[in-house]
């Protein structure tokens, strides 16, 4: 699945817009994490020996990685935002070009992040490993705590999920006034409302998802931060780890699958590819067409 979404910018032109762009960001980020980065956390994970930095630089693989998916959902949210709030200029404010500029820059602010142990902030005086030649492998031994609790939690995950909270409420807000308005001025409010609630139901789920994969491994690392004579059990630990790594799971399902024209596109290509059927494109009606688009909601 991972890999379809990964290879779907070559396929038919209908998936190639500015929400594309970022949800295909987001697919090669769930990639990295399936492939690189939970590999990385079992090697970690089992304390091999070897040099302090080869070591800090496996550990800031991780953090990178994990921290480009976290940007690529902030920047669907924003995307998201601006078609439903600005949906007659979204056109001529988000174009591909500037989306491939976003996506870019979620990749360096994450990179940019994730290097941070590697100019200083790290445990090789903290943890008087500067005469060792080789160092027990684990994270916590090159990363320092500090760093994960105030910079990489409070920075890099609480700010983009208070502003995942700001920009869906105000989403919630505006598609009100939409449906409000569609009920009075049309006879099909209802229509309008199913497409509507199910965006909703999407934006819940992703906002619930993010929050539930990722709190628990933050908040035992300030537990151990904070109350340092408290011992975490290992097993939570690796619970955490791995919960916080399923996110990028969940992301294809919540971000492809109830997009229905995500999902039909996947289907051609499955069968494309399974079946060696040729793609026949297809073209939705343009009634249909004008009214997604009246509702800056492809769904």
């Amino acid at each position: 699945m991972k890999f379809s979404l990964g290879h779907l910018p070559a396929q038919p032109t209908a998936l190639r817009d500015t929400t594309f762009s970022f949800i295909a960001s987001l697919a090669v980020a769930d990639i990295a994490v399936g492939s690189l980065v939970i590999p990385l956390a079992i090697v970690i994970s089992l304390g091999f020996r070897t040099q302090f930095y080869t070591c800090l630089i496996l550990s800031s693989l991780v953090l990178i990685l994990t921290q480009s998916s976290i940007l690529s959902l902030l920047a669907i949210a924003v995307d998201r935002y601006l078609r439903i709030k600005i949906p007659t200029r979204y056109g001529d404010i988000v174009t591909q070009g500037r989306a491939y500029m976003a996506v870019c820059m979620c990749w360096i602010l994450s990179i940019l992040s994730g290097l941070v142990p590697l100019v200083g902030w790290n445990n090789l005086h903290h943890g008087n490993f500067s005469n060792s030649k080789e160092i027990v492998c684990e994270f916590k031994n090159v990363i320092r705590m500090d760093y994960m609790v105030y910079f990489n939690f409070f920075v890099c995950v609480v700010v983009p999920l208070v502003l995942m909270i700001i920009l869906y409420g105000e989403i919630f807000r505006v598609i009100r006034q939409q449906l409000n308005r569609r009920a009075e001025a049309t006879c099909d409010g209802e229509k309008y409302y199913r497409k509507e609630l199910r965006l909703a139901k999407s934006l819940v789920l992703v906002v619930f998802l993010f929050i539930i994969c990722w709190m628990p491994i933050h908040i035992m690392n300030c537990i151990d931060f904070f109350y340092s004579d408290y011992k975490i059990p290992k097993f939570a630990v690796y619970v955490g780890i791995f919960m916080s790594h399923v996110n990028s799971a969940l992301n294809p399902m919540v971000y492809a699958f109830r997009m229905k024209r995500f999902r039909l596109t996947l289907i051609q290509i499955i069968r494309r590819c399974m079946l060696c059927n040729p793609m026949v494109a297809t073209r939705c009606p343009t009634s249909a067409i004008e009214g997604s688009e009246n509702i800056a909601v492809n769904l």
